[in-house]
């Protein structure tokens, strides 16, 4: 009688186990991920293409080449973009080990700005200086302050409840980083900043009765720091003032709106921006939206603000399908900075709101805010991973202590 052979013990469930490792490999992403990651990267590309077409006339104005500039931005997005999926792939425990060393380098690079490296661009002292290389330190810092206040708040989230255990070293760190920026007189920088920890701090739950103070305490703050500058305090009463001289205070605004009415619905198309040509100050930077009503109209505006929302679903997505403080706290307070800075920015160029100095997340050209907002977007992608793979139930979602 023939006896077969049996494979030895063990190697019977390899293949097995192969094809479960690889199920598992291949099992769909998260709806969130899928929202995040397109959102973000029709964002970076949509920003390349008017990177290219707001820079023309500048870039042969100061190289001879009209897409020097363009180049660069595009340089930014192919470097940014991978670390992007890369962070993608990090789990939240690696996350929390990186807060203090992110904090540590965010605070350093931003002191450097002190330093011979260190350089003013528009009034601020904002910028440090590596040869070519221009790195805008406060934009990283963003990133940094939202991981460690979420860290923080992590270990402690037993001790909430309580005042001075929520308060240190939250409140120190996040006033010595405002204290680092303000000194560079960069007070739109700090504003955002300032957003990012208040999202932070609500979305991980802090009492309400906590956070109020602080809040009032830091826009008594912001009014003192505005009254007290000329420069300041004429850019906030240009925008209620119909009156104000368009070839001063009011020159930038103007062109700002002259350049969104100019497009119409459907634009003069792309490239054909009459603003662009010296006329429009920071035209490819914090004025980016108003060269992509021009050239894009209406509808070009419209796909760029469906853009945001569907990044802004993803996001508040996560803060809603998620148990964890630490998830909660860090998708809010990135969802915070990245959708609130794209409202800032689009409210300064409908002069709805006074110029703050803020660039509109991943289409103003600069590596530092292109980089910086694709490594949140990594870590968002990071959490989307994380979440369960059924939509939670009512019990399950967390309720905010009474305040």
């Amino acid at each position: 009688m023939t006896q077969v052979a049996r494979p030895p013990r063990g190697e019977s469930s390899r293949p097995l186990s192969a094809r479960i490792a690889l199920g598992r490999a291949i099992t769909p992403v998260p709806v969130e991920f899928l929202l995040i990651g397109s959102a973000a990267i029709l964002l970076t590309a949509f920003g390349v293409v008017m990177a290219f077409s707001a820079t023309t006339v500048e870039s042969i104005s100061t190289t001879g080449s009209p897409y020097n500039s363009g180049l660069s931005h595009l340089v930014f997005a192919a470097v940014g973009l991978p670390i992007m999926f890369v962070i993608s792939r990090f789990r939240p425990g690696w996350l929390r080990k990186l807060a203090w060393p992110a904090l540590v380098f965010g605070i350093a690079l931003q002191l450097l700005v002190f330093t011979p490296l260190g350089g003013s661009f528009g009034g601020n002292r904002n910028w440090i200086y590596l040869g070519s290389l221009s790195v805008q330190p406060s934009e990283f810092l963003k990133v940094a302050l939202a991981l460690w206040i979420s860290f923080i708040l992590y270990r402690k989230s037993a001790a909430l409840t309580q005042f001075w255990q929520f308060a240190i070293p939250i409140l120190p760190g996040i006033t010595f980083a405002l204290v680092t920026v303000l000194g560079g007189r960069d007070l739109g920088t700090a504003t955002i900043i300032a957003m990012l920890a208040f999202g932070t701090l609500f979305f991980a739950g802090v009492r309400m009765r906590f956070l109020l103070p602080i809040v009032a305490l830091a826009a008594a703050a912001v009014a003192m720091l505005a009254i007290f500058s000329e420069n300041r305090m004429t850019r906030i009463m240009s925008v209620f003032d119909p009156n104000c001289d368009p070839s001063k205070e009011c020159y930038q605004p103007n062109h700002g709106i002259w350049g969104l009415a100019g497009g119409g619905i459907f634009g003069r198309g792309l490239g054909n921006s009459h603003e662009k040509y010296n006329w429009l100050p920071a035209a490819a930077d914090d004025y980016i939206f108003a060269i992509v009503g021009e050239e894009l109209g209406l509808i070009g505006c419209v796909v760029v603000l469906i853009l945001f929302a569907v990044l802004a679903v993803g996001i508040f997505r996560i803060v809603s399908r998620t148990d964890e403080l630490f998830t909660r706290a860090v998708a809010g307070g990135l969802g915070v900075w990245i959708i609130g800075q794209a409202l800032v920015n689009i409210g300064v160029v409908l002069r709805v709101l006074p110029a703050l100095g803020v660039p509109l997340p991943f289409l103003s050209a600069g590596g530092s805010s292109l980089i910086a907002v694709l490594i949140a977007c990594g870590i968002l992608l990071a959490l989307a991973r994380t979440l369960p793979d059924g939509p939670r139930t009512p019990a399950a979602v967390p309720t905010r202590a009474a305040s």
